[in-house]
């Protein structure tokens, strides 16, 4: 499925809800208990940018399986032929198989990543970090169907040529919580931008917290 008509931002231009987002997401990591953060399907590193910039982050790593995003994510982070950050590194990597010595991060972010992966991996993402790495707090965004009608696609049609899924609230959220309880989180649901009374926001986001041991 791909899009009729060219969405905004589906080409990874920035755009003022992609910004939404950004802050969104940083809302739920400016907190004192952050301290650690892997960005998870960080494409070209516009969160990482944002993190970098947070003095009291001790830890950044981004993980991308695209070494052509992961180098733009480097030219953006770097300036003049400089290094990165001591504090942040860049990986290529799988979301569905994350690295074991990743385990013990204060928060994990997936923005705009797993609509990019088979349904049927969906498993194998939820594994991979609410099961094996546990970090405390995981934040998930992803399209809102419904909102698609907005943009003048119809039902078949995806906003990016490369999603192979986009899920409905209720479907989004009846995944996360089912992800949630089966692995010690509680799951909380917001919308990112323009609301419309019918079909929400055109971004929905998940935060997990992780049960007290």
């Amino acid at each position: 499925m791909r899009p009729a008509r060219r969405v905004p931002g589906w080409d990874d231009t920035s755009t003022a809800l992609h910004e939404e987002r950004l802050d969104g997401v940083m809302s739920h990591l400016s907190t004192p208990e952050v301290e650690t953060v892997l960005d998870l399907g960080c494409g070209s590193g516009a969160l990482l940018e944002r993190l970098a910039a947070e003095p009291r982050l001790r830890r950044i790593v981004g993980i991308d399986r695209s070494l052509q995003a992961l180098q733009a994510a480097r030219e953006r982070l770097t300036h003049d032929g400089g290094s990165l950050d001591a504090r942040l590194a860049l990986r290529q990597g799988s979301v569905t198989d994350a690295d074991a010595d990743l385990v013990g991060f204060d928060a994990a972010v997936l923005v705009e990543t797993i609509e990019h992966l088979e349904p049927t991996h969906l498993s194998l993402l939820e594994r991979s970090i609410l099961t094996r790495l546990r970090p405390a707090r995981v934040v998930i965004t992803t399209p809102n169907r419904e909102y698609n009608v907005l943009y003048g696609l119809g039902s078949d049609e995806y906003r990016h040529p490369h999603h192979r899924f986009e899920w409905d609230r209720a479907k989004f959220e009846g995944w996360v919580s089912g992800a949630s309880g089966r692995n010690g989180y509680r799951a909380s649901f917001e919308g990112i931008g323009p609301r419309d009374h019918r079909f929400g926001s055109p971004t929905q986001m998940a935060i997990l917290r992780r049960d007290p041991a």
